[in-house]
């Protein structure tokens, strides 16, 4: 048995450092780990999670805290403990191989059990310490599996040989680039419409998710007013539900009812960031107040609640508080009418659900927009929400995990720089740069990317998504307030994305790069799940600077990686928005607009198009310095408008009437 004892105390995860006092002799993954199953013979135990997991935290405390079930795992595995948001490598590899195991989905916690070369050949999700609800207790689940290694070996070494053999032909090229067509738009828009809940919203049952991507591709068809209509009620129902924070703002993961009702509270920085945009683009599409307002509030919640000293945004908020999922935000009737007196909480009462039976555990109520209140009522119900925030704002809290994670910030700097763009909101701007300064700041070490940061600490090589995410951030960002240091910041992500990710044999990207540690697989990943997928986003952003700087080389890897994914494309579009948006685009690019002229026109300009999705538009006032030649356009006394799309540009445009015909088709370049 190895003396080894619990190694996390050194990380800088929330999430391993919550299992640094376990009695389990916890590593974390890396070759100390692998080498040490390799010297004793000893398969893995492998526990993957995540600081917001309600059934990670349960798990814990039944088995991992339990002196008796971690005597059991220290005498039969070597066990690694891996935060899934800091290596999401580790963790599609796994799910994956959980899929092919059990025939099941995936989820966290994630439990697999591992040959020495990091091979699975068992695994699962949660399992309880005693056996409960079919699942068998896992100290005895631990025993079994240990006996299958030592008496099985045989067997188990002809299953991960299928194992493997499965992964490398899922990382395989997928039959040969194809010429684009634009056939997977349309079976895109088929499959969403058919899959869509006319009575609630979104897309199949329960759980239900957001799937912002889906609702980005269906968001931007102008000419298409039943997708469109199916975006906006979405997120008109998304808002009015209990998924989304009627007091605080924000939005948390999923609703586990198909009416957005009861969430998973957990919320997660990934999701409200390109949610931010989208409520700031619906708002623009239709005058909606609602929509502008339900913006505001994830801007609120971004800024008031996960904003680091430094200007970067934390990464979640647990869905337990004092133990017990959802506590900070439900209600008692009692507790309302006493905060409230009669009339304001007979109207939040109307208005939230209260007056219904409890939708919480048949005990509690979570608000939601049960009525609206008239014109009249609204000023009275903003006291009553106020009134009942200040007293929620005095419960314990849920927990932060406060790491900085790359990918995530990206996304939320795109989604704030846009929405800052789209409502005039100059000091949402502001906190989008602010992030980004410090991604490039402690982040960019060397002409590297890093993946993640906490207490100043940055530290794990950058992943695909972490490139490509930031990248899109830079170009809105650039559309929002144009800096030099933005510009030159995505020209190296860019160069880094080609030299360190790109399969220059097949086309696409990497999940990892070049020189990452060697793994059981290489992902490229071509599906949107709780994130986009990085192969779609680089693509689009490379496109877009490749148009915007003239240069052939982005413009080209784009190509190369969108003709690789073709084939996948053309067989099922469904999960691959990103990636089908990224096909539009390349088949129709879109207009590049620079700005020249006095800087207060340029700027009115600039926000007279602030709505435009379809278009890069660059404001550059006269005296904007350093620009590179592609942008260097000449000065002038009143606004002059470049436009260009593909290899094709007009004269200057010097009416704004007249750009707006350019940019709507009316003569096109």
């Amino acid at each position: 048995m190895s003396a080894i004892k619990n190694s996390l105390g050194g990380e800088t995860s929330p999430y391993l450092l919550q299992h640094a006092t376990n009695p389990v002799a916890w590593l974390p993954w890396g070759e100390e780990a692998l080498a040490l199953a390799r010297a004793e013979d000893k398969p893995i135990l492998l526990s993957i999670g995540y600081s917001a997991c309600h059934w990670c935290h349960v798990m814990a405390h039944e088995c991992f805290e339990d002196a008796s079930v971690a005597a059991v795992m220290n005498r039969l595995f070597v066990n690694i403990k891996v935060d899934r948001e800091e290596r999401p490598d580790l963790d599609q590899i796994y799910q994956t191989a959980h899929q092919m195991l059990t025939g099941r989905p995936g989820g966290w916690p994630l439990t697999m059990f591992l040959s020495p070369d990091g091979t699975p050949f068992y695994g699962g999700t949660y399992f309880p310490r005693e056996p409960r609800h079919g699942l068998p207790g896992f100290p005895g689940l631990c025993e079994q599996v240990a006996a299958a290694w030592r008496g099985k070996r045989r067997e188990i070494a002809a299953q991960n040989r299928e194992v493997l053999g499965a992964l490398a032909r899922m990382s395989a090229a997928p039959g040969g680039a194809a010429e684009l067509s634009v056939a997977p738009v349309g079976a895109l828009r088929a499959l969403l419409l058919g899959s869509f809940d006319r009575d609630d919203g979104g897309f199949g049952g329960a759980p239900k998710f957001p799937h912002p991507t889906d609702l980005a591709f269906l968001l931007r068809r102008p000419d298409d007013p039943q997708a469109r209509e199916a975006a906006l009620f979405t997120l008109r129902r998304m808002a009015a539900g209990g998924i989304h924070d009627q007091l605080g703002g924000g939005f948390c993961r999923y609703s586990v009812d198909e009416r957005w009702e009861i969430p998973h509270f957990e919320k997660m920085l990934y999701d409200n960031g390109p949610l931010l945009g989208l409520y700031a683009d619906a708002w623009a599409l239709t005058g909606e107040e609602d929509f502008r307002r339900v913006a505001a509030g994830i801007a609120g919640w971004l800024e008031r609640e996960m904003t680091a000293s430094e200007g970067a945004f934390h990464s979640s908020l647990d869905a337990d508080s004092e133990g017990e999922e959802g506590r900070f935000y439900v209600w008692d009737r009692a507790e309302v009418a006493a905060l409230l007196g009669p009339e304001k909480s007979a109207l939040a009462a109307r208005c939230w659900g209260l007056d219904g039976p409890p939708n919480f555990e048949g005990r509690h109520w979570h608000l939601r927009v049960a009525a609206p209140p008239s014109p009249d009522e609204a000023p009275l119900l903003e006291a009553a929400r106020a009134a009942l925030f200040a007293a929620r704002e005095r419960r314990v809290r849920p927990g932060c995990d406060d790491k900085i994670l790359t990918a995530w910030n990206a996304l939320a700097v795109e989604g704030l720089a846009h929405a800052a763009r789209v409502c005039g909101r100059d000091d949402w701007g502001v906190a989008a740069q602010r992030a980004a300064d410090y991604l490039r700041v402690r982040h960019w070490v060397g002409g590297r990317l890093l993946a993640t940061s906490r207490l100043g600490r940055a530290r794990l090589p950058a992943y695909l998504d972490d490139h490509a995410f930031l990248l899109a951030a830079l170009l809105e960002l650039l559309q929002a307030d144009y800096r030099a240091a933005d510009l030159d910041f995505a020209r190296q992500l860019a160069n880094a994305l080609l030299d360190r990710f790109e399969d220059r044999e097949h086309g696409g990207f990497f999940f990892t790069a070049h020189d990452h540690e060697t793994l059981i697989q290489r992902p490229k990943p071509a599906h949107d799940n709780a994130l986009p997928a990085g192969n779609g986003i680089a693509a689009r952003a490379l496109q877009r600077l490749g148009h915007l700087l003239g240069e052939v080389r982005y413009l080209d890897a784009a190509r190369r990686a969108i003709e690789h994914f073709m084939p996948q494309l053309a067989r099922q579009a469904g999960g691959c928005a990103s990636l089908v948006l990224a096909l539009e685009e390349a088949l129709a690019p879109p207009a590049v607009v620079i700005l020249r002229g006095p800087a207060p026109d340029v700027a009115e300009w600039r926000r007279r198009f602030a709505t435009r999705r379809d278009a890069l538009i660059l404001a550059l006032p006269n005296g904007t310095p350093g620009l590179p030649p592609a942008l260097a356009k000449p000065e002038s006394p009143r606004v002059n408008a470049w436009v260009c799309r593909g290899v094709n540009c007009l004269a200057p445009v010097e009416k704004f009437a007249e750009l707006a015909g350019v940019l709507d088709g009316h003569n096109a370049c």
